[in-house]
């Protein structure tokens, strides 16, 4: 799933357009509840050395909230990372070129939009 795709997603499935907050990063875009405005989604074009990943350039990733209980177990599994620029205790990376599973990835996102909910 690439960012485009993923945004659809979001749109479709919760109703919430991804907004630019950041002037200095306008490929950055924030979905958040339109209830309580929290954000559950943010996805983001960063150096890939941020990461840890090889290569030049950068990487579409999405950050996500996560429960506590299961985010160890999420980070140990490919193209899952701490979040970056984020609490890593509450918050994944989900690289969006790497190999995870589109179906994880909606997953991860229905998890992130529940627990930001309240």
């Amino acid at each position: 799933m690439n960012r485009e795709e993923l945004a659809v997603y979001l749109t479709d499935t919760y109703g919430s357009e991804g907004e630019n907050l950041f002037a200095k990063y306008p490929r950055f875009l924030v979905f958040r509840h339109n209830g309580n405005r929290k954000w559950y989604a943010v996805i983001m074009d960063i150096p890939r050395k941020n990461l840890g990943l090889s290569g030049e350039g950068q990487t579409q990733v999405v950050n996500l909230k996560c429960d506590t209980r299961l985010i160890g177990s999420f980070r140990e599994e490919p193209g899952i990372f701490p979040g970056w620029h984020m609490n890593k205790a509450h918050w994944l990376s989900v690289a969006l070129e790497e190999c995870v599973d589109d179906e994880k990835i909606k997953f991860l996102v229905d998890m992130s939009y529940e627990l930001t909910k309240k």
